[in-house]
């Protein structure tokens, strides 16, 4: 019998209405739109208005959207995986909260945290529920309300993140398409450079911690820059080097969309050109768990069945890897609309 791979079979987006534009950053904090494009790439991002709402409800309306691209019910989904790191509340899972508002009624779920490598970390773990021929439709969303934990008076942060969610679905392949290879690292020492200082079991909230707004993004932007471009593209190319893979293989790099330049880099140093890189950074900013999911549903009209397909990314802990995926289908054939 051929080999199971877990396959694509559809991708969805949401991204919120309100654009937080560069000229109104401006306002907030001591910047300006030149100085924000130059050094990142962002002209503006998403941010979830609405009194309650949290990442379930952005995670929820790509799930919608990804069933009905795929004509399913969400009842027939088997598992479905949350990657994020802003949560809708400390437990229940998010996954779970998502499940119940979509009407998956017979998926069971869980939250995964691996920061802005929590795409990737999700999507290995669901493969593995396909190909080892236990579930037949698993659900891996990356969905982050960004702006829940930052604090819009630090312009090293402020600039850089946005909300949105995106979602795909995996299912049994046995033609050779889907996920053929994928390389994860972690190095926790990284910790000190890109965390959250208050609100876990060692340093609980108190009033205290709210004061001193320890509940926010705290980030030594040099540091996890230098971190961050040599292990994205380290890895991308360590991928290819496995494979014996070449830039002419590759129809596309999928990168985490955290930074201009250290998406530059990675490209660079696969060899590929900028028209084989996906970039919508200048829109969404970093949605970190969302950027490759949300890259996916953007670009799907363009994706031909067989496309050679990496994704990479790099996140707080230190979290990072690189995707092998093989496209399964014909995107324009599914492909829906963008939200913009």
């Amino acid at each position: 019998m051929q080999k199971i791979t877990a396959a694509v079979t559809a991708v969805s987006g949401y991204v919120p209405e309100y654009r937080l534009t560069n000229k109104e950053i401006e306002t907030m904090v001591d910047t300006n739109d030149e100085w924000i494009r130059t050094r990142t790439g962002v002209e503006e991002r998403r941010i979830l208005k609405g009194e309650g709402l949290g990442s379930s409800d952005l995670g929820v309306e790509a799930v919608k959207l990804l069933c009905a691209k795929r004509g399913i019910a969400p009842a027939e989904i088997d598992c479905l995986i949350c990657a994020t790191v802003t949560p809708d509340m400390v437990f229940p899972a998010t996954a779970n909260i998502i499940c119940d508002k979509a009407g998956a009624v017979n998926a069971w779920g869980f939250d995964l945290q691996a920061a802005c490598s929590g795409f990737l970390y999700a999507l290995s773990t669901g493969s593995m529920y396909i190909e080892s021929g236990r579930y037949k439709k698993v659900v891996v969303v990356g969905v982050d309300k960004m702006s829940s934990i930052i604090d819009y008076s630090d312009r090293a942060t402020c600039i850089i993140f946005g909300d949105g969610a995106g979602a795909v679905l995996l299912e049994p392949n046995e033609e050779g398409y889907g996920m053929i290879d994928t390389i994860l690292k972690s190095d926790g020492s990284g910790r000190s450079y890109l965390h959250m200082k208050a609100g876990g079991s060692v340093k609980p909230a108190t009033v205290e911690t709210v004061l001193a707004k320890e509940h926010y993004v705290y980030q030594e932007g040099q540091a996890v820059f230098k971190f961050a471009v040599k292990g994205m593209a380290d890895v991308s190319y360590e991928l290819m080097q496995k494979h014996n893979l070449t830039a002419d293989d590759i129809a596309w790099l999928v990168p985490h969309q955290a930074n201009l330049r250290i998406i530059d880099a990675t490209a660079n140093r696969m060899g590929l050109s900028k028209e084989k890189v996906m970039i919508n950074i200048q829109k969404y900013g970093n949605t970190t768990a969302g950027t490759l999911p949300l890259c996916l549903w953007e670009w799907e009209p363009q994706l031909k069945k067989g496309d050679n397909i990496i994704l990479a990314a790099f996140g707080g802990g230190f979290t990072w890897g690189a995707t092998w995926l093989k496209w399964a289908y014909d995107g324009a054939v599914q492909g829906g609309t963008v939200n913009d």
